[in-house]
């Protein structure tokens, strides 16, 4: 069993195909809020309850990995990065004891996303966890990123510094 099978749902469902389920109803939902509500508020409440869904979840995975910080963010990490692999392609520029340094350079999440028109929800589903798992690691391993392909850049910059052992 996988670190992500319960937030994945069906490990034989891709992340993207799970993320483009989510948003066939968050799309029409956020819609309705904007509509009654103003885009401002509306976007405002679903920023909040999906940061916080993503937080729990995150927190709860990590709670379920035994180890010390690094280890939780490491099997956390590498499930992503398995979950994702097909849909983004990445550039390293650094690994080794002290630092994890690459870029996503493609992402057919971003993809989705912006054809949709609704790339500020796909940064909450999607670019948002990254903290959140990065969290998983607090102590041990701290977590920048400077841009997104989903904010409109023309890459998304991932860079780990690891705490001496």
């Amino acid at each position: 069993m996988g670190v992500f099978d319960d937030y994945l749902v069906d490990p034989k469902l891709s992340l993207l195909d799970k993320t483009r389920i989510q948003a066939q109803v968050l799309v029409p939902v956020l819609g309705a809020l904007r509509a009654e509500l103003g885009k401002e508020k509306a976007d405002a409440i679903v920023k909040e309850a999906l940061r916080g869904w993503s937080k729990d979840l995150f927190a709860a995975i990590g709670d379920s990995v035994d180890g010390n910080p690094r280890r939780k963010w490491a099997a956390m990490h590498s499930a992503m990065a398995e979950a994702t692999e097909q849909d983004v392609t990445v550039k390293t520029h650094r690994h080794d004891k002290d630092a994890l340094e690459f870029d996503i350079t493609h992402c057919r999440f971003a993809d989705f996303f912006r054809a949709l028109g609704e790339p500020e929800l796909g940064a909450l589903l999607i670019c948002e966890t990254d903290f959140d798992i990065a969290a998983a690691g607090t102590g041990e391993v701290s977590f920048t990123r400077d841009q997104t392909i989903m904010q409109g850049a023309p890459s998304c910059t991932f860079r780990y510094r690891f705490a001496p052992r």
